[in-house]
């Protein structure tokens, strides 16, 4: 274990498996953890949900004897939210932390829309669409439709060009997704209901400073860089938010020289600790939480992971690195490998496939299969179907 101190003045240098090690344990990956659903969802900081299905299988990947039940039951009750937020991108948060998350976001949220010419050519004024919120967020307290909403926006400001002032509104507002029904709780076409917990009023700084020390306990040790790539906000934002409590942190130097920071007493395992194949759902935040995603993706392989368009593929977890990619077929879980893996990687992989399958078979035996276009452009070392 890494002592997260300084040697002779200087701060302690860490190798590139060390920082794998160290987001692999945060992130519950080095093995399963008895833990409750809201609180694994604490831990991990945020589950992406852009699919329905990959907040499910991020809790599966981590958790002991995880009964996709528990989250759908945290849905429903609201204890975990799904709503726009880091990279303005969809996710799972608990909802205790939502308010602050969306306090740190607005100014990416806004801007995404507010100065998008999509927005602009409806003529209606920044000043316009953000005077809608409150009632916005009012109309919302039950369930409301895509249609319905944009329905009440048009009977308040006109029929505009579309996509227009709800395509804006339904990002930045403080809305949450509705749950709509199995079999991942939330559907393709997307209900919207107002958050329970009252809206942060407060600071921004100190709510991107809540979002920092939040990334830096999952994510940690990590550079402004990397928090910059996680939230998509600007860097002098980040440091601006940084400096009062800088001093709080502490301060390491990654494998290429550059800054690193962390929470005090972060899990910073030894480079040699084991790490267990993994088959990752679709848009797992460890491969994105990052601007030098190498921590998790070798660099020859960033591109056929993560897909020209955005899209982020189920990935084949092998020594904490990605190592190709899998999806469902007749007979098991086709696993693509990008170069060769060892007999006793595969039986692991084997293991993982026969899982997921059991717990797949009950809800979506089919994930992610709208997908699977993206393989016929993918090379191959190894290819098998597991189990097999």
């Amino acid at each position: 274990m890494v002592q997260q101190t300084v040697t002779n003045g200087k701060a302690v240098r860490l190798t590139a498996r060390q920082l794998n090690r160290a987001t692999l344990a945060r992130q519950m990956l080095l093995h399963r953890e008895s833990v409750d659903v809201v609180d694994a969802v604490r831990r991990i900081v945020a589950l992406q949900a852009q699919e329905a299905a990959s907040p499910y299988l991020a809790l599966w990947n981590r958790l002991a004897g995880f009964d996709p039940a528990y989250l759908d039951a945290a849905f429903l009750d609201q204890r975990v939210v799904k709503a726009s937020l880091m990279r303005i991108t969809l996710h799972a948060v608990p909802v205790d932390d939502y308010p602050l998350f969306h306090a740190a976001m607005t100014y990416a949220l806004r801007g995404s829309r507010l100065h998008d010419d999509r927005f602009r050519r409806t003529g209606l004024s920044i000043q316009a669409a953000d005077a809608l919120v409150p009632e916005l967020i009012g109309f919302t307290r039950q369930s409301r439709t895509s249609a319905e909403c944009e329905i009440w926006v048009d009977e308040r400001v006109g029929v505009l060009p579309k996509p227009g002032a709800w395509w804006a509104l339904k990002t930045y507002a403080p809305l949450l997704h509705a749950p709509a029904g199995p079999p991942w709780t939330f559907g393709r076409r997307p209900s919207f209901l107002a958050s329970r917990v009252p809206i942060h009023s407060g600071d921004r700084d100190q709510a991107l400073q809540h979002l920092i020390l939040r990334y830096l306990a999952g994510f940690g040790p990590a550079s402004v860089q990397d928090v910059g790539q996680f939230t998509i906000l600007p860097r002098p934002m980040i440091r601006e938010a940084l400096s009062p409590i800088k001093d709080t942190l502490v301060h390491l130097i990654g494998p290429d020289g550059k800054e690193l920071l962390d929470v005090p007493g972060g899990d910073i395992p030894d480079e040699d600790t084991p790490a267990p194949a993994r088959l990752m759902g679709m848009w797992d935040s460890t491969l994105l939480a990052y601007a030098d995603r190498s921590r998790i993706i070798p660099p020859e392989y960033r591109k056929l992971v993560i897909r020209v368009n955005g899209d982020v593929l189920p990935a084949l977890l092998v020594d904490g690195y990605a190592a190709g990619v899998w999806r469902p077929m007749d007979g098991g879980i086709e696993a693509t490998a990008f170069h060769p893996l060892s007999k006793q990687t595969w039986d692991e992989l084997a293991a993982e496939a026969h899982a997921l399958q059991t717990f797949l078979s009950g809800r979506d035996p089919a994930v992610y299969s709208r997908y699977t276009h993206w393989w016929s452009t993918l090379p191959s070392a190894e290819v098998r179907i597991l189990p097999g």
